[in-house]
């Protein structure tokens, strides 16, 4: 049954126990605990009392463990190495970055270069959360986001262009077969769409009406599909370039449009930020900002 914290000894008789046991000698402990040795007398006394039983024998030169102090000395031992390694594991632990960024930059140019980072800063252990929910910098303790945003932005906030949102058709080559690319509109017609969350096919046919195809809640999912041939699926051209480049992916129109909104690294701006941050936002735009 766990014992409730009320119970627990004071720290200060615990570590003085311990030291004691440990020399078996109240000045030697006194000597390292840095206080004189009737307060390490005091605080030993002041754990039997709490315990209700004798931990040390007096002897004329010295002390000796009870065979009850014995065993507790045993136990208090390996809580106070626990308590040591756990703090010398929580100070040699890498500075957490947390970056909070879109499924679909997390799936498409997060993690295929993570690798990438991690060789790059080494001492940076970096956490990702991977939403389209605007971020709160202190609610959410963010560090660094990554958002399909427009400006102004706040005062608090620095932001930064990333890349613009250049949107592309892509399918894949079983879907689009032996045709001649690229297609025309009327052809693109013919083909069933792919929808995500944004649904910007209306708006390339200047229309304002729903069209029919499968509708996705994430690019990514919608992506997957145009890769297996179900459709066509409109992008980001930076989601999909590495898709294009590989072949598994096809740009079925000469060119793309532009959206309204492009992708923005952002962080609260501050008066002073922590080294590793500013070595992941540095990072960031070296390798996505075009």
């Amino acid at each position: 049954m766990p014992v409730s914290r009320r119970s627990l000894p004071p720290l200060n008789a615990l570590r003085a126990f311990e030291v004691a046991g440990r020399r078996l000698n109240f000045r030697a402990a006194s000597e390292e605990l840095g206080v004189t040795q009737g307060a390490v007398a005091q605080q030993v006394r002041l754990l039997e009392d709490h315990v209700g039983t004798a931990l040390f024998q007096r002897l004329p030169r010295g002390v000796a463990l009870s065979p009850q102090g014995a065993a507790y000395l045993a136990d208090v031992t390996r809580a106070f190495d626990t308590l040591g390694d756990a703090t010398t594991q929580l100070l040699a632990r890498p500075d957490a970055v947390t970056i909070s960024v879109t499924p679909t930059f997390a799936t498409k140019l997060l993690i295929p270069q993570l690798p990438a980072l991690n060789s790059a800063l080494p001492e940076v252990e970096l956490r990702t959360i991977a939403t389209e929910a605007v971020s709160d910098f202190d609610r959410d303790q963010v560090d660094i986001a990554v958002r399909l945003t427009r400006p102004p932005f706040p005062g608090s906030v620095e932001a930064y262009l990333l890349f613009r949102q250049e949107l592309v058709a892509v399918a894949g080559p079983h879907l689009v077969g032996k045709a001649v690319l690229p297609l025309s509109t009327e052809q693109l017609g013919d083909l069933p769409l792919l929808h995500d969350a944004h649904d910007h096919w209306p708006k390339f046919f200047g229309t304002t009406g729903k069209l029919p195809g499968a509708v996705f809640n994430q690019t990514t999912h919608a992506l997957d599909a145009a890769m297996a041939g179900q459709g066509v699926a409109l992008a980001c051209r930076a989601f999909v370039q590495s898709d294009l480049d590989a072949g598994r992916l096809l740009q079925v129109l000469p060119a793309g449009f532009e959206a309204r909104a492009d992708y923005y690294l952002a962080r609260k701006r501050a008066t002073s930020s922590r080294k590793t941050v500013d070595a992941v936002w540095d990072w960031c735009i070296a390798n996505w900002s075009c």
